[in-house]
């Protein structure tokens, strides 16, 4: 070996042995140390829609040691990237991928878990698309934009043996879920009446009725895919006005307060009346309309019948919630926060025994989805449980539209009689989107 070479072999060795012999640093969340749990024990989870709702529910699961966030998708660039940046200051790294499209999210990635945050027209494909990927799925309120895309979440969780849970957060406070048990237990005797009271005066109403006509159309955003936001949905011209937010008020996107805090004062008083699996049978609706881009209904009154004459009677009363009322007394559930009141206060005092029916209580509605993961059951807000009360919404927005009762079978899930109102039970999807 001649000098040089020598020299070249021993200056080799000599780094290689400071290296060997230099500690490395592991930081502890890696190695599952300090309390942490180590990635490859972790769920891992992409989000779909990062708005301001999808960041929320994001950081609700970074906050949890036994879930990581991967991947994002929004197409909405300024959207994903304050995800990306929350994913990458949550775990210390700087790999969080991001994407427009999300099959493409859905093929690149090995993931257990989705949070679909997409507004309501987006809700249904996604999920759907992550299902049979075999991932679990948390999907915002209302489950779907309509009847038909709600029946073929439920399909698909069953058909994969997946888990999906319903963001209708409400269910899992604990006094929603005592109310439900003091009536389902006969405290208030027979249950025959649901208020329900989604009142349309907050700020955000009253600028939506203000929009007069169909805004004209505006230069899309740089970074916002608006054809892939539309999705299924007809061509419409861009405008600020039918995007981010105030797409709950076109029904094509969203079903307006009826779907938006109906979703959660009507899917209390389906859980206390134990109507999960089912739906009303007789609907009557009427509100009104304005001339409008902004075309939900608003003044409305409604009162659907169930099979057991169990009635609910809804308007746009204050406060917002659901009363339930029986022969013996009633309970009222304030939305949101479900603060109890009732007939006699004594009833909120009650302490159930062990041979009472028991709903059970988790720490949050997020946590209850992943511990149901974790232990392959059923969530407190099951695809059916959301496509229920999402129906009960739809039907009503349904009966509005035709201007007309409507009679239902909630196990065949079609109007009786009534091909017109059959023809709005699933949307028509824009070419190449199909819910098959």
């Amino acid at each position: 070996m001649s000098g040089t070479s020598r020299r070249n072999f021993l200056q080799a060795a000599a780094a290689s042995a400071t290296l060997m012999a230099a500690p490395t640093f592991i930081p502890a969340k890696a190695l599952g140390r300090d309390g942490e749990t180590a990635p490859s024990e972790r769920l891992t989870m992409c989000a779909i829609g990062t708005g301001g709702k999808g960041r929320h529910n994001m950081q609700q699961f970074q906050g949890m040691k036994d879930v990581q966030m991967v991947a994002v998708c929004d197409v909405d660039k300024p959207h994903s990237q304050a995800a990306v940046d929350l994913v990458n200051q949550a775990y210390g790294n700087n790999d969080c991928k991001s994407y427009v499209d999300f099959r493409e999210l859905l093929d690149k990635h090995d993931l257990n878990l989705a949070c679909v945050s997409t507004p309501d027209h987006w809700h249904a494909l996604p999920t759907i698309a992550a299902l049979n990927k075999k991932l679990d799925v948390y999907c915002e309120k209302p489950l779907t934009n309509s009847i038909g895309e709600g029946r073929a979440i439920c399909d698909a969780a069953e058909k994969n043996q997946r888990i999906v849970q319903t963001g209708s957060h409400e269910r899992s406070n604990a006094n929603g879920r005592f109310a439900a048990e003091l009536v389902r237990n006969g405290y208030i005797g027979r249950l025959h009446t649901m208020r329900i009271n989604l009142p349309c005066s907050d700020g955000h109403h009253q600028q939506a009725r203000s929009l007069k006509g169909i805004p004209e159309a505006q230069e899309i955003p740089e970074g916002f895919d608006y054809d892939m936001w539309l999705g299924h949905t007809a061509k419409a011209p861009y405008s600020k006005e039918r995007c981010h937010f105030w797409w709950r008020f076109v029904l094509a996107y969203g079903g307006g307060e009826m779907t938006d805090r109906g979703a959660h004062v009507i899917d209390l008083g389906q859980m206390a009346a134990g109507m999960d699996d089912t739906g009303p049978v007789f609907i009557k609706a009427k509100g009104v309309q304005e001339e409008s881009l902004y075309d939900v209904f608003w003044d409305y009154e409604f009162e659907n019948t169930y099979a057991n004459g169990l009635k609910i009677i809804g308007s746009t009363a204050e406060p917002r919630g659901v009363k339930l009322e029986g022969t013996d007394g009633w309970v009222f559930i304030h939305v949101h926060g479900c603060r109890l009141e009732a007939s006699d206060p004594k009833l909120l005092d009650v302490k159930l025994g062990e041979d009472h029916l028991r709903l059970g209580r988790t720490e949050s509605h997020h946590r209850n989805f992943i511990d149901s993961v974790k232990a392959r059951k059923q969530p407190f807000a099951s695809a059916e449980a959301g496509h229920r009360t999402a129906s009960v919404c739809h039907l009503n927005n349904i009966a509005m539209r035709l201007g007309r009762p409507l009679k239902w079978d909630p196990a065949g899930e079609k109007f009786i009689d009534d091909d017109e109102a059959n023809k709005l039970v699933t949307p028509e999807m824009r070419a190449p989107w199909t819910l098959g």
